[in-house]
């Protein structure tokens, strides 16, 4: 278990270890190293999803690791509540950053293994806390340099506790 102690409260990660295990086993090595402490959820869009897991406050780009092979044909849906790995174009390109499935969101689930087919990887389930997940879409958003869909009151991770 992951808990992320963040400043509207606390939301309880388990990880699925034996359906994604180099993508959970890469998620927990960020939080035992203490990687989440400090980073923000930077795009939050109502309705779909809650994105986090490589910016800190103030939209500071944090170095990750190298990227991880994609697990998205697993056979774990993008339902409510999961977890699954943000990417790039490039479907092998995850390294830090997570999101939340705010709904289900089947069209991310893995189809085939080409550049439009591999989805996103599910990793993991929030066991406890989805109000808090659910609160941060009540939050404004707006445009920060690039970005858009970025609460204008940070919603940071203050702390993360690994069990």
């Amino acid at each position: 278990m992951i808990t992320f102690k963040t400043n509207l409260g606390d939301i309880k990660i388990k990880l699925d270890f034996d359906n994604a295990p180099v993508t959970a086993k890469n998620f927990q090595q960020y939080a035992e190293d203490g990687f989440y402490n400090g980073t923000i959820f930077h795009r939050v869009i109502k309705g779909f999803m809650a994105q986090g897991g490589g910016l800190a406050s103030g939209m500071d780009e944090k170095t990750t690791r190298e990227p991880i092979q994609n697990e998205a044909n697993n056979g774990l849906s993008n339902k409510r509540g999961t977890l699954a790995m943000a990417r790039t174009q490039d479907p092998h390109s995850a390294s830090a950053q997570y999101f939340i499935n705010l709904v289900d969101n089947g069209f991310l689930d893995f189809k085939s293994e080409d550049i439009q087919g591999w989805g996103y990887c599910v990793f993991g389930e929030v066991v406890e806390g989805m109000e808090v997940v659910d609160k941060m879409t009540t939050v404004e958003t707006g445009r920060f340099g690039f970005h858009d869909d970025v609460p204008k009151d940070e919603i940071i991770v203050e702390e993360t506790i690994v069990e």
